[in-house]
């Protein structure tokens, strides 16, 4: 349930996919309160298909969000967001968070496209995305972080992203923008002067055996194999318009 505070809004959603034996996905659980909207959208053969809905705007500075979504062995999701996140700032004071958690099981398929989030002047926002995979999970990660609305600077954002595959670490970092963030953030090894940043996350048992090499993908991305069947790719823009071109491309390039 939707918790409202003097340190902001409490509010969770929740997904569960599980194989429903007849060659489909079913959702036996799809519920979510106050800004966290979940809706259940048309699939595509096996895989089904969610909406996050924004009901409210935020997250707002105290606000306390999470996702939660689990896929079954044999099932097939996709998850994508009707408009971007904008994190303000609130009348609370002090950090707002945003925690992802998905959980893949063996066998099962997750693609994760939400739009992007939208750092606003005056916000602080931490937000971490966390995956287990079973072995033999299969996934599509994007996340894109845009640094201020058009015209305006930057709130601060941290963004943490980890992996675990078969529970073994395979992923974790963090990257701090804003004021307030360590010095750098904005140099030449960072983001350059960009103000728009993304990544791909790639899991896919086949990469195991062979792997993509690691290489420049155009301008301003680059592709890592990670230590386990998945790999990394990580982008910056100018802006958002540019950032979802270079990670459809990126996208378009792997096998």
């Amino acid at each position: 349930m939707e918790r409202v505070s003097v340190s902001g809004v409490r509010a969770t959603a929740r997904i569960v996919a599980r194989a429903d034996g007849r060659g489909g996905t079913s959702l036996p659980v799809l519920e979510g309160d106050g800004p966290l909207a979940p809706r259940r959208t048309r699939g595509s053969g096996d895989e089904a298909r969610v909406m996050l809905v924004g009901a409210m705007s935020g997250p707002l500075g105290g606000d306390r969000f999470a996702v939660r979504a689990a896929v079954e062995s044999g099932a097939r999701l996709r998850v994508g967001s009707a408009a971007a996140t904008i994190a303000l700032p609130g009348q609370a004071k002090g950090e707002a968070r945003y925690d992802v958690h998905l959980d893949i099981a063996e066998g099962g398929e997750l693609t994760w496209l939400p739009e992007q989030l939208i750092s606003a002047a005056g916000s602080d926002l931490y937000v971490t995305t966390r995956v287990e995979a079973g072995e033999g999970a299969r996934i599509v990660l994007r996340e894109e972080q845009v640094l201020g609305r058009f015209g305006e600077e930057p709130g601060r954002l941290t963004s943490r992203l980890t992996l675990r595959i078969g529970g073994g670490l395979v992923l974790d970092q963090e990257l701090a923008c804003g004021p307030g963030a360590p010095g750098g953030w904005d140099g030449p090894a960072v983001l350059g002067g960009h103000r728009a940043v993304g990544q791909l996350l790639l899991v896919r048992p086949e990469f195991a055996a062979d792997p993509p090499r690691a290489r420049l993908l155009g301008e301003g991305a680059a592709l890592v194999p990670l230590a386990g069947p998945a790999v990394l790719v990580t982008a910056v823009a100018a802006d958002a318009r540019l950032l979802r071109r270079v990670l459809d491309e990126a996208l378009g390039q792997l096998p």
